[in-house]
């Protein structure tokens, strides 16, 4: 066994651990833990719906949404504001590519909240469609609460067809491209509320098929289990390779040994005679 300690072995047997460490400490854990989200997700949204809303102030009375009210359904009264209105570019929506208008409100209490009036359809790639414009004057909306995405490209905004874009269903990238201070997280309107347009689906943001992360996770536990079979493998082929090489070399040195000793004749001496 002592060729183990040789380089080249040292080196295949890191790269072989290391791979394994990577898959039963890092991704399949990672897989098991998007699972979980998934449900823990889901679980809140269903709660959700069983819920009532409740006046914006009860849920956030600060600066942000907390992520155990996400999905929660909040009514809130103000008044629009299309000057800091930002839409979110290269979107989605039942298969087809869409922006998502973002609208903010500035409430009764004097805070703003970034709205998402919905989607509408972008049938020309990347040309802005038409679309309703915010009622004005004081209205009372619901929604639900959302958080944040991020954009992890960290695009800059963007100033097209007369709207200002951005990349993310993002508040601080609202606030930030309005100049103003609005509250961390968002609101999602619901079908019938004034304002809206394409009422967006309640999908939880981690995507996929039930068990779908669960399965992935258990490919990585193979994939680490694959790995360590196969160096066993080698190490057992290279010993049977050696163990053959030096029983070949062993049975050519008999032979050798046998043909010196018994078989093998020698040129006779011959004295000639005076």
């Amino acid at each position: 066994m002592r060729f183990l300690l040789r380089p080249g072995w040292l080196a295949f047997i890191a790269v072989v651990l290391g791979f394994v460490a990577v898959c039963y400490a890092v991704l399949a854990p990672w897989q098991f833990g998007r699972e979980d989200q998934r449900e823990a997700q889901q679980a809140q949204i269903d709660n959700a719906r069983d819920v009532a809303p409740v006046p914006f102030a009860d849920l956030v009375p600060g600066a942000a949404v907390s992520p155990d009210d996400e999905w929660r359904q909040v009514t809130m009264t103000g008044e629009y504001q299309p000057a800091d209105e930002a839409l979110v570019r290269l979107r989605v929506v039942d298969g087809r590519p869409a922006y998502e208008v973002m609208t903010p409100l500035r409430l009764t209490d004097g805070r703003t909240v970034a709205i998402d009036r919905g989607s509408i359809t972008a049938d020309q790639g990347q040309t802005v469609p038409a679309f309703a414009a915010a009622p004005e004057g004081t209205v009372t909306v619901t929604g639900r609460l959302r958080l944040d995405e991020t954009d992890t490209s960290g695009r800059p905004t963007l100033d097209a067809d007369g709207h200002r874009q951005i990349y993310a269903a993002d508040s601080r990238a609202v606030a930030a491209a309005a100049g103003t201070d609005m509250i961390v997280g968002y609101a999602q309107l619901i079908d019938g509320q004034p304002g809206v347009l394409t009422a967006l689906p309640v999908v939880p943001p981690v995507s996929g098929a039930p068990f779908t992360n669960f399965s992935y996770a258990l490919q990585w536990v193979s994939f680490g289990a694959i790995a360590l079979v196969a160096l066993v493998l080698f190490i057992r082929l290279e010993l049977l390779q050696r163990r053959g090489r030096r029983a070949n070399t062993a049975s050519l040195r008999d032979a050798l040994s046998g043909r010196d000793g018994g078989g093998a004749t020698h040129p006779a001496s011959h004295t000639r005679e005076p």
